[in-house]
């Protein structure tokens, strides 16, 4: 199953601080190595999120890849001491919740520019601190000056 969802569609992650989000996304079944029926989830597209340095816009490009084994109930789940990432099987399963759920899940914690026009203003920029003042005015006085 092939697809495309927007903001619209996704109201946890639009809740999540992200806008003008359009992914796309290709959702398959298969079994496997354990012989268990999975998921095979893929997405790509891109989410707008708030740096946290600037309070600018940040377009973060998504290419993500999921495999999901399907179990028969939450406790299974629990019950499993292994890595391999589960989801609770049904007859009825929103596939714009599993999309979103992925996407919500690979989101950074602290989104921002990686080269930050906040950060550079912060190391280049800004005043010098009033050590660096006391340490001019010393090197003036030694010096003569």
């Amino acid at each position: 199953m092939r697809g495309r969802l927007d903001l619209e569609s996704l109201p946890r992650l639009a809740q999540s601080g992200c806008s003008g989000s359009v992914v796309d996304f290709v959702l398959t079944g298969e079994i496997n190595q354990r012989g268990k029926p999975e998921l095979r989830l893929a997405i790509t597209g891109s989410v707008r999120l708030e740096c946290q340095r600037c309070l600018g816009n940040v377009d973060l490009a998504l290419q993500l890849e999921s495999r999901l084994e399907l179990a028969a109930s939450e406790a299974e789940i629990l019950a499993a001491d292994d890595e391999v990432e589960r989801v609770v099987a049904g007859r009825e399963m929103s596939v714009a919740e599993l999309v979103e759920e992925e996407l919500i899940l690979a989101l950074p914690m602290a989104p921002r520019h990686e080269q930050c026009i906040a950060a550079t203003e912060a190391e280049g920029g800004a005043k010098p601190s009033a050590f660096e003042a006391l340490a001019a005015l010393k090197k003036r006085s030694f010096s003569g000056g």
